[in-house]
C-alpha cells in the first residue's frame, strides 16, 4: 500500500504522513513549500519525516511542485501509482482569502481538479480530502451537522471548500470514485501553523507583547487536537466511502448520496470560549496575557461546534483530547523547538 499525501510538509500532512510511515505504509508526499508561512518550519517537518522513514524502513518520497501544475500532478500519479490519496494541500486561512482570493481559486479549485483527474485515470481506491468547518458559514444552529445545508459561506476559503465537496461528489457519481471529505474544526497542536491563534498567542506572550483578541473575546471554537484529527483521518482512509442505499433523491440528505461519497465533521464536540482557551495558554506558560480587544474580522464567525455522530458511527472513533492537555503539549513543543 502506498498513499499519495498532498500538503505533506504542512501541519496536518506532516502528522498524517508520520503515522502512515510508522504503520509501514509508503508515502508519496507532494508539497510546494510556499511562503504563506516560514518554509523553514516545513523543511524541519520534512526532515522529521525522512528520519521516521529511515527508522521504520518505510519509503517516503517528496515531490516539490504546485497542485496548479497539472503536468506535475499527472507525472506523480503515473510514476508512483498510489492506491489511495489524501488531499490536504490548499491555500489556508480565512482572513488571507479576503486579501488574496486568486490564490484560493488556483490552489483550492484548479489544484483540486488536477487531483480528481489523477484519481479518475489511475483507479484510486479511495480519495480522502480536507474540507472545513468554515463551510457552515452564516449558519448559527449549533452544533453543526452534516445534515444541514452549507449554502451561505462568508469567505472565499469556505466557498472553495464547499466547491471541493461538490467537485468530489460529481467525480464519485460520474466515475465511481470513492471519496470522503472531512470538515476539520480548528485544528491545533505541536508543529502547528504560525498563523493560527495558539501559535500567535504563545509567541506574543513569551515576547511580552499584547495578544489580539477579536470580537472582544466573544468567540467560541471547537478546538480539535492534531492527534485526534490524524486518528480520524486514518480510520476514514481505511474505510472507503460507499453509496447510501437509503438515500432518497426526492428528499435529499446533504450528509449522504447515491454515489460513493461521504462528508464527515471531525471536531472535539466540546466548544470552548476563546477566553478559556487563552487561559489554558496562560496556565501552560505561567504568563498572564495582555489583551488587545478588537472587533470581529470580516469572514469570521462567532461560534463553531461539531456534531460528530456520523463519524463515530462510521469509524468507531470520537475525538476526545481535552483542550488544556492539548495546549500544554503544544507549549512544551514550542519551547523546545524555539529554545525559549
Amino acid at each position: 500500500m502506498s498513499v499519495f499525501v498532498t500538503g505533506a510538509a504542512g501541519f496536518i500532512g506532516f502528522h498524517l504522513s508520520t503515522r502512515l510511515l510508522e504503520r509501514g505504509t509508503a508515502v508519496v508526499g507532494f508539497d510546494n513549500l510556499n511562503p504563506y508561512y516560514d518554509p523553514a518550519l516545513k523543511r524541519a517537518r520534512l526532515q522529521r519525516l525522512q528520519d521516521t522513514a529511515s527508522r521504520t524502513g518505510t519509503a517516503f518520497t517528496l515531490i516539490e511542485a504546485d497542485l496548479e501544475d497539472g503536468e506535475a500532478v499527472r507525472r506523480a500519479f503515473a510514476q508512483h501509482r498510489p492506491e489511495r490519496v489524501v488531499n490536504l494541500a490548499a491555500q489556508a486561512g480565512v482572513r488571507y482569502s479576503i486579501e488574496n482570493p486568486s490564490a484560493y481559486i488556483q490552489a483550492n479549485l484548479v489544484g483540486f481538479g488536477h487531483i480528481l483527474e489523477g484519481c479518475r485515470h489511475h483507479g484510486i481506491q479511495h480519495l480522502v480530502y480536507a474540507s472545513s468547518s468554515s463551510v457552515y458559514g452564516g449558519n448559527t444552529r449549533l452544533p453543526f451537522s452534516e445534515h444541514q445545508g452549507v449554502d451561505h459561506p462568508v469567505s472565499l476559503y469556505a466557498a472553495s471548500k464547499k466547491a471541493n465537496e461538490l467537485m468530489a461528489h460529481t467525480y464519485s457519481h460520474l466515475y465511481g470514485l470513492p471519496a470522503t471529505g472531512l470538515r476539520f474544526f480548528t485544528v491545533y497542536g505541536p508543529w502547528g501553523r504560525p498563523d493560527m491563534a495558539l501559535f500567535l498567542f504563545t509567541r506574543a506572550m513569551l515576547a511580552g507583547e499584547p495578544i489580539q483578541v477579536f470580537n472582544n473575546g466573544q468567540m467560541v471554537r471547537d478546538f480539535t487536537y492534531i492527534d485526534d484529527i490524524v486518528e480520524g483521518l486514518l480510520r476514514v482512509l481505511d474505510r472507503p466511502a460507499e453509496p447510501d442505499p437509503g438515500f432518497d433523491p426526492a428528499d435529499p440528505d446533504p450528509a449522504s448520496s447515491w454515489a460513493p461519497h461521504r462528508v464527515f465533521n471531525i471536531g472535539n464536540s466540546n466548544p470552548t470560549p476563546l477566553l478559556d482557551y487563552i487561559e489554558a495558554i496562560e496556565v501552560a506558560l505561567g504568563i498572564t496575557a495582555e489583551k488587545q480587544w478588537l472587533p470581529m474580522q470580516p469572514g469570521d464567525v462567532p461560534a463553531t461546534a461539531a456534531d460528530t455522530t456520523a463519524l463515530e458511527a462510521w469509524t468507531g472513533f470520537k475525538p476526545n483530547t481535552p483542550v488544556r492537555e492539548g495546549v500544554a503539549r503544544f507549549v512544551a513543543w514550542y519551547r523546545e523547538y524555539h529554545g525559549v
